[in-house]
């Protein structure tokens, strides 16, 4: 039987002050240490619960383990994403292909981001741009939770987590200015090279 590794909690590529005044420390040090880590501890003891279940043969609480695998893993995945796709050097548009691939799939950059905002406001969990590779285009998608929502071999590369917990000790009720100061901090640089990695592989 293959060796499965146990997830674990990426560290933050920043310190835990660095997007402010646009994500305070406290934020990010709650979503990160507690957040995600439940995420991630949710994981690991769903694929526990799985293979204990496998082992002796008895799979009365394997639905339930399977709903926390993707749960908990899509959880896990796309925080991992999203503080990759923030840094303290971050905000302004995107270039290089990116940018030209966002025109040709979405008519501009404005139309890009204005259906990515209204993702944002939408969703009740994720906004995320992501590559489609069997219409081979880019695509703006809102997601319930973290699964909910989601489309089949679609490739996030850029995620903004619009739980409540990303934003209310900041913004309060204020979704739309959280969702403001996300574009003050998103890394393009960091975007461009999860799209370069995924269309590689695809086109």
């Amino acid at each position: 039987m293959a060796e499965h590794s146990n997830p674990e909690l990426p560290p933050l590529p920043y310190d835990y002050d660095a997007l402010e005044p646009h994500i305070s420390e406290q934020v990010l040090t709650w979503h990160h240490d507690t957040h995600h880590q439940g995420y991630v501890n949710g994981l690991e003891s769903a694929e526990e619960t799985l293979a204990e279940n496998r082992a002796s043969g008895d799979f009365g609480t394997t639905g339930g383990a399977l709903s926390n695998v993707t749960h908990n893993g899509c959880g896990h995945y796309l925080h991992t994403l999203f503080w990759e796709n923030m840094s303290p050097n971050g905000g302004g548009e995107p270039d290089g292909e990116l940018a030209a691939r966002i025109e040709e799939d979405f008519g501009s950059y404005e139309g890009w981001k204005g259906e990515f905002e209204a993702a944002a406001s939408a969703a009740g969990g994720w906004a995320l741009l992501v590559y489609d590779p069997v219409a081979k285009q880019l695509r703006n998608v809102a997601v319930d939770k973290h699964d909910q929502g989601a489309l089949w071999g679609a490739h996030p590369i850029l995620a903004l987590d619009v739980w409540e917990h990303s934003y209310y000790y900041d913004y309060g009720p204020d979704r739309g200015s959280f969702i403001d100061a996300f574009f003050e901090v998103v890394d393009w640089d960091n975007t461009a090279e999860e799209y370069e990695t995924v269309v590689s592989t695809f086109e």
